[in-house]
């Protein structure tokens, strides 16, 4: 009865093992901008103008239901994605969204930005966090595009992008 008991164990624990589903991904990315945190933090929190920093959104398109407020950014590729925005801190200065649906390979998408001082009074530090899923939420196979590294890849070109044109765009202000 005890071999029995171990082997059910036993199989019980590699059949849970090998079916897991996705694995959280995360993106963090830093920059650094010759500007006090309140200038920044200014430009960051402003949910309804992120195009003017975005550099492959084209337009945005703004709507309330009820208590929340989405977004809607077209894509200079055609795409479309909706955002919510979660919070803003300006305390801690940190604006919260989440992706709820749209034309990028992730699922369950939460993102946050920071804003800091630097090492100076003129300078901060500012830090973009992406979790996230993959879209295909069931075991191997996998279909092409939907996989973890094609949502690190969407997220990290998304941050890549982002950052340096914020920086660039409030530096020259």
């Amino acid at each position: 009865m005890k071999k029995l008991l171990v082997v059910l164990f036993a199989l019980t624990f590699s059949i849970l093992a090998v079916a897991h589903g996705p694995t959280p991904q995360k993106v963090q990315k830093t920059v650094t901008i010759a500007a006090s945190p309140d200038k920044v933090w200014a430009v960051v929190k402003d949910f309804d103008n992120g195009n003017k920093w975005l550099p492959f959104v084209t337009g945005i398109k703004l709507e309330t239901k009820g208590e929340d407020k989405f977004r809607t950014l077209t894509l200079k590729s055609g795409g479309k994605i909706l955002e919510r925005l979660k919070g803003i801190d300006d305390d801690l200065m940190k604006i919260k969204y989440e992706i709820v649906e749209g034309d990028i390979p992730v699922a369950d998408f939460n993102g946050y930005i920071t804003v800091k001082k630097g090492s100076n009074d003129n300078e901060s530090e500012v830090e973009w966090t992406g979790r996230f899923y993959r879209v295909y939420k069931l075991n191997p196979p996998i279909p092409e595009g939907q996989d973890d590294e094609s949502a690190k890849n969407a997220i990290n070109e998304a941050f890549d992008a982002g950052l340096p044109a914020l920086k660039k765009l409030i530096e020259s202000k």
